[in-house]
């Protein structure tokens, strides 16, 4: 990793804390989030997870105007550090520790490689 990559990749870790501790507060069964990124291809290949423990606390959080606004909030913290994104839907996906555990056997891993 190049030293400009690190030091993105620093900032963007910074950001999503903020992130996260927001959607711990007010998102009903938000766990954790964390992102997914080759510096070769950024910020096309940038992709953040925000992981709900189960599916359906997963599905009341999609089916609410909750997922406009932490999708807003990603989006309005990432261009705070510079960063634009055309269409933040393309960036940010929600999964579930449901389905990482009937799927990939609770590999975070193995199922975010």
């Amino acid at each position: 990793m190049r030293k400009q990559d690190k030091k993105t990749d620093n900032q963007l870790r910074a950001v999503l804390t903020e992130v996260c501790d927001f959607a711990l507060d007010t998102c009903e069964g938000f766990q954790w989030l964390t992102h997914v990124v080759n510096y070769a291809n950024f910020p096309g290949s940038l992709k953040i997870v925000c992981v709900f423990e189960t599916n359906e606390q997963l599905a009341n959080f999609t089916a609410s105007a909750a997922q406009a606004q932490l999708n807003a909030l990603i989006q309005a913290r990432l261009n705070a550090m510079g960063l634009q994104l055309k269409s933040i839907t393309r960036h940010v996906i929600y999964d579930s520790e449901e389905n990482c555990k009937q799927q990939h056997q609770g590999n975070w891993a193995k199922r975010l490689s």
